[in-house]
């Protein structure tokens, strides 16, 4: 069988690249996967979120959207459906829980919207999609928590709904290196390119010197 590297040589490596006009959506990057004692801490999430704050200063200055996702629930967990029987600690995401709130580390600025979800995916029942293309985005950049699981499921429905899909290595988080090392794999192989973030951040700086930047 070989290594996965060799296996998926030739099928399963093409590399996508940026399109015209990116975006920086930020995945859930909130105090309960990054507060000691938390059920949900997870110590790949905290060195994902400080990676992130010299991304998320470099899109700013090139003016590229940034829009942010946080998961909360109705205290009933009647819109958690399923998926709320399958992970019943996420229960505890509802308005006024203050580990729902996103990390001050990498708080969104007066301007940048967050958008409230419910289910892996940050496209899934949201606005997301139609945000981005009124904006004509056509180059979704990922970060966020976690990569095996809200990561995966929206770089899937990223490529689905037409977007380049950029994960910044450094940028996503998950509980275990396993998860998160196969599912970055996977990403990189079918649904988009995983890139060191030194990569996406001189992009972004490029951008900024060639005065191509969008206005949000």
């Amino acid at each position: 069988m070989g290594s996965r590297e060799s296996n998926y040589a030739g099928v399963f490596d093409h590399r996508l690249g940026f399109g015209e006009r990116p975006a920086v959506v930020v995945v859930d990057f909130i105090l309960a996967y990054t507060t000691p004692g938390s059920p949900f801490f997870a110590e790949g999430v905290v060195s994902a979120v400080r990676e992130s704050v010299g991304l998320l200063a470099a899109a700013r200055k090139a003016r590229v959207p940034v829009v942010y996702t946080k998961v909360l629930y109705h205290p009933s967990g009647c819109d958690g459906g399923v998926f709320l029987k399958k992970a019943p600690s996420l229960r505890r995401l509802v308005a006024g829980e203050p580990l729902a709130e996103i990390d001050p580390t990498i708080a969104p600025t007066a301007d940048e919207l967050v958008i409230v979800k419910q289910y892996p995916s940050c496209f899934f029942g949201t606005s997301l999609a139609a945000t981005l293309a009124t904006q004509r985005i056509d180059t979704m950049v990922l970060i966020g928590c976690s990569t095996s699981g809200c990561i995966r499921a929206s770089a899937v429905d990223g490529v689905q709904h037409g977007f380049h899909v950029i994960v910044p290595r450094e940028c996503v988080g998950d509980r275990h290196d396993g998860p998160h090392d196969a599912n970055l794999f996977d990403i990189d192989a079918k649904y988009g390119d995983v890139l060191p973030k030194r990569e996406v951040i001189s992009y972004l700086d490029n951008r900024a010197s060639a005065g191509s930047a969008q206005p949000a």
